[in-house]
């Protein structure tokens, strides 16, 4: 079997969103206050907007991290541990359920499409206090992939 090379390939904020939209699973770093990284592993989407959005709750570290400190990274990784991955940065802003609900509908429907009662998930979000984290890209890596470096002799 031939060693996997790596690959690193540049896209436009339009193929960033295309590579996103299909992988939900994240790792969300903030800061602490003392500066030092915050990682939390998250589930997230891409809302209407171009924005990666996170469901968390406001007592959550990564939530008051957020609202102190907006500039974030996300880690976004494909469902198989050795798939692409890629890192964007971007300005955070967090929105409460008690104060708006609608994007939580919008973070459900494009991840998971449809719900069987909207206002019962309205009335959920706000009973639970939910709030929503919303990652506008300023800037983002490659999408990559793990392997060894095309100029490494292999055997």
């Amino acid at each position: 079997m031939a060693p996997k090379i790596a690959t690193n390939t540049r896209v436009e904020r339009d193929g960033l969103l295309d590579f996103v939209r299909p992988r939900h699973r994240m790792v969300l770093i903030t800061r602490r206050r003392d500066g030092s990284p915050q990682a939390s592993p998250v589930t997230g989407g891409v809302d209407d907007s171009g924005r990666i959005v996170i469901a968390t709750y406001p007592q959550r570290a990564k939530t008051r991290n957020a609202r102190r400190e907006p500039e974030v990274s996300v880690l976004v990784v494909s469902d198989e541990w050795d798939d692409p991955w890629v890192q964007v940065d971007g300005t955070a802003e967090v929105v409460d359920a008690a104060d708006d609900v609608e994007p939580f509908v919008e973070y459900f429907r494009n991840i998971a499409g449809e719900h069987s009662d909207w206002d019962e998930y309205r009335e959920a979000m706000r009973d639970q206090g939910k709030s929503l984290i919303r990652v506008t890209p300023t800037g983002w890596g490659p999408v990559a992939t793990g392997g060894f470096p095309p100029e490494v002799e292999r055997d």
